[in-house]
This record gives structure tokens, C-alpha cells and sequence, in this order.
């Protein structure tokens, strides 16, 4: 099966409303994208459009180099996996497997290999003869995938598919994933999610969407380390956005305080964010200090995270476990190291 995805300003509508709008995106073959937003931001849409079961107002979908826009969904070659299982609750595991099999005439003398290979390969070998109700959800979810994965798709669709699972099962799950992906370096999978952690843990390429619109795409760690917008930087891993004026070259000031920091060709004067991460500002003295008070101190297990009020504006720090955590309405001080602060929205000269 031909692999990679391409969307080539494709847009749906549905009456006046576009939910999604002029999208141009290219998942590249074996490489897994996440679409990640919030409700509403378009993701499902894009890869129900890959699915051939929405139909773009505009724009043109590819599987490998196939023009699918007109085919139905059987034609495509793809797998696809929902957060709901979708397994049938009357046949035994092995029969789920091979539905999709036999609804494409797949040859009786394939179907036994290719489930029995499928089943391995998502660990549920030993539950063949089982039926869905006799499995966990995180089983039904492997079954699923497997289900998915014995067409032998050129392309892997996979729709919320940890959402419905509970946080144990849900990393396991997902770290059966990252192995699939591993063996399987010839699919190319599109995974939509809301969850940052699934995107960043899974993902070659993170497509960040936003009001029908793709925002932001690139590697978990550009994303997380140098995002280009505030909606990025929020969405992808938890930030300090801080309303800052940019000042002379390397500097900028916030709450009284001067800060230094990587400006570019930010115009001095200019009014823009920067972006720190909480895990990134330390407790004590340091490079870009900032004194104010603690209006909350949260316990995490192996961490605290501190708020502290700054120029009327919350500053929050990640730092390890504190046998002593400062007390709300103490006077601490926190810093960050400039290279570890990135400005976003500033104005900038020309050329």
C-alpha cells in the first residue's frame, strides 16, 4: 500500500461554517503527525477527510501519490481506529480481526496468518478465542488496533483512541504504540489527540490546530522549547506567559524588573510575551531574579509548583519537593536562565 498523506488546501464546510479551513499539510512516509487542539479546532475533521468520510468544499486529499478526494473509503488503504473500540460484541476476538480481511475478499488462506501475525504483534495472541466483553478496556483497545493493522495498511488513522482509557492503561496503551511504530516503519500514522502528553510521547511531528485553522507544526521539541505563538506555547506543555516591553538589545522588563533575554529584531519599545517554562524557574537567587509573593503552593508528588504574584501578574515555578514549601503570602524570589525564555509576539523591524 502506497504511504504518506497530503493535504493540499483542503477545506470542509458544513453549511456557513467552515471547520476546517484551507488546511496544508504533508505527513511524510513511516512518520507518525499528531493533530493536536482543543474541541472544535479541526483536527477530527482532517482526519475524517483522510477517511473518505467527509468530503472537502475545496482542496484535494493524496494517499501516497493517489488522489483519494473522490474515493470511497474502502478504495483508500487505510486502518482506522475510534475511541469508542467499535468491536463487534457477538464475535470472538479473532473474528473482530478478520472482519476487515473478509469485507475486502481478502484469500481464506490469508486471513488465519494475517490475524495471528496481527494479534501477536499487539500482544493479544492468547485472547483470540475471547470475546469483548471478557477483555479490559486497554485489551479491546489492542484489538482494535490489530484490527486495524491486518489489512496492512499503507496508512494507520487513529481518532482520540486512549481517550476513553484510564491513566494506567492509557501509558501502557501508548507504549504499545511506540512499538508498533518502531516495527512498522513503513506506516504512516495520523493521530488525533487533545492530549499533549500522547502527542509529545508519540509523535515525529506535532500539527498544533486551532479554530479550523493549522497553527503551528514541527518536533515535539521545537514546539515545546522554541514555540512561535502563545496559543503553541500554552497548548503544547504548561508556559509563563509574561507581558513584557522589550528594552534595549538582549533585555526586556517585567513587573519592574529587568530581564535578559534572546529579543532578535524585536523593535525596543515594543509590547510582547515571553515564554518560560515552569519546570525551567528555580527558587533562590539567580540570572533574572524576581521577587514577589506566593498567593498558592500546590504538592505533586515529587515536586511543588509555586505561584508567585509579580508586578500584579503569576508567575509559576515547578521545583523539586520542598520539605519546608514557602507558606502563602511569604516573600520569595525566583529566576530562569535567559537562554531558556523565548519572545513571542513582538513587534519586529523589516528585512
Amino acid at each position: 500500500m502506497s504511504s504518506g498523506i497530503r493535504f493540499d488546501r483542503v477545506s470542509v464546510a458544513y453549511g456557513r461554517t467552515t471547520v476546517l479551513d484551507a488546511l496544508d499539510l504533508t505527513v511524510e512516509p513511516g512518520e507518525v503527525m499528531a493533530l493536536l487542539g482543543p474541541s472544535g479546532s479541526g483536527k477530527t475533521t482532517a482526519l475524517r477527510a483522510v477517511a473518505g468520510f467527509v468530503r472537502p468544499a475545496s482542496g484535494r486529499v493524496f494517499i501516497g501519490e493517489r488522489d483519494v478526494t473522490a474515493l470511497p473509503p474502502h478504495r483508500r488503504g487505510i486502518g482506522m481506529v475510534v475511541q469508542q473500540y467499535a468491536l463487534f460484541p457477538h464475535m470472538r476476538v479473532e473474528d473482530n480481526v478478520a472482519f476487515g480481511l473478509k469485507a475486502r475478499k481478502a484469500a481464506k488462506s490469508e486471513i488465519a496468518g494475517r490475524v495471528a501475525e496481527a494479534l501477536e504483534m499487539t500482544g493479544m495472541a492468547a485472547y483470540a478465542k475471547r470475546f469483548p466483553r471478557e477483555l479490559s478496556g486497554g485489551q479491546q483497545q489492542r484489538v482494535a488496533i490489530a484490527r486495524a493493522l491486518a489489512v496492512r495498511p499503507g496508512v494507520l488513522l487513529l481518532d482520540e483512541p486512549l481517550s476513553a482509557l484510564d491513566a494506567q492503561l492509557r501509558s501502557g496503551v501508548l507504549a504499545e504504540l511506540a512499538r508498533l511504530h518502531r516495527e512498522l516503519p513503513d506506516v504512516s500514522i495520523l493521530y488525533v489527540t487533545h492530549d499533549q502528553v500522547e502527542a509529545l510521547t508519540l509523535a515525529d511531528r506535532i500539527a498544533v490546530m486551532d479554530r479550523a485553522r493549522l497553527q503551528d507544526c514541527g518536533t515535539p521539541q521545537r514546539l515545546y522549547r522554541a514555540p512561535r505563538t502563545e496559543f503553541t506555547a500554552s497548548f503544547v506543555g504548561n508556559a509563563n506567559l509574561l507581558a513584557v516591553t522589550v528594552g534595549g538589545a538582549g533585555t526586556v522588563s517585567f513587573g519592574g524588573f529587568e530581564l535578559k533575554a534572546d529579543t532578535g529584531e524585536a523593535v525596543p519599545g515594543a509590547a510582547a510575551t515571553l515564554c518560560v517554562r515552569p519546570h525551567l524557574v528555580g527558587l533562590g537567587d539567580g540570572p533574572n531574579a524576581l521577587t514577589g509573593r506566593v498567593t498558592e503552593v500546590q504538592w505533586r508528588g515529587a515536586t511543588h509548583r509555586l505561584y508567585v504574584e509579580v508586578g500584579g501578574e503569576r508567575v509559576k515555578a515547578d521545583v523539586r519537593e520542598l520539605r519546608t514549601p514557602p507558606g502563602i503570602g511569604d516573600e520569595v524570589t525566583v529566576h530562569f536562565a535567559p537562554k531558556d525564555a523565548v519572545l513571542l509576539s513582538a513587534g519586529v523591524t523589516d528585512g
